[in-house]
């Protein structure tokens, strides 16, 4: 009986200390910098690795995840340009909420994810490599341009939405719903010209 008592204690400390180095590596681990002296921003270019959140919101903000100024990313405005690179095997982790927000352009193994929901007049989205991109938004006009391998997850809708995409790339857009609708396939490896398909 002495032995099961103390089996049971035994374990019950085991289980606490786990509990305890885990929440602190946690805490430790939890570093948010909000970068300040940013706005109107208008497009955003992520290259690298780089997981991006993006949000509206009615003033523009930064926010980056991980340990910023001892890792080897960088992030720049200028004119209404946002680019965020980081090339560390570990994600750097963004969130930028815009009020003005039109343009995102991914490269790399950059990903890119709504947060919320996005409202926008104009839209344009332009993945290159192996990025991906997983949006919800509603917009009048949508431009969505897919290259190389990259994936786009899309739902919501748009009056006009142009999809232009070569057959290597990923794209699903069976929740998204368009009062028109271009699509235009490229490097198709038979006949090596556009396939267009136009839909209402």
């Amino acid at each position: 009986m002495k032995t099961k008592i103390r089996s049971i204690i035994t374990m019950f400390v085991v289980v606490l200390g786990i509990a305890k180095s885990s929440y602190a590596s946690t805490s430790n681990s939890a570093v948010v910098t909000t970068l300040t002296g940013i706005s109107a921003i208008n497009k955003i270019e992520v290259h690298g690795n780089v997981e991006l959140f993006i949000s509206d919101g009615p003033a523009d903000q930064v926010k980056v995840y991980n340990k910023y100024y001892s890792e080897s990313a960088l992030i720049q405005s200028s004119n209404g340009v946002l680019r965020i690179t980081s090339y560390t095997a570990e994600k750097l982790v963004v969130w930028v909420t815009a009020n003005e927000l039109s343009s995102i352009a991914a490269y790399d193994n950059a990903e890119v994810r709504t947060f919320g929901d996005i409202s926008k007049i104009e839209f344009d989205v332009d993945l290159h490599n192996n990025a991906s991109a997983k949006l919800n938004f509603d917009a009048v006009s949508a431009n969505v341009t897919v290259n190389d391998h990259a994936k786009a997850d899309l739902s919501g809708s748009a009056n006009e939405f142009n999809l232009n995409h070569n057959y290597a790339s990923s794209v699903n857009n069976s929740n998204f719903s368009a009062a028109r609708f271009t699509e235009k396939k490229v490097n198709f490896p038979l006949a090596g010209k556009e396939d267009e398909m136009t839909g209402i």
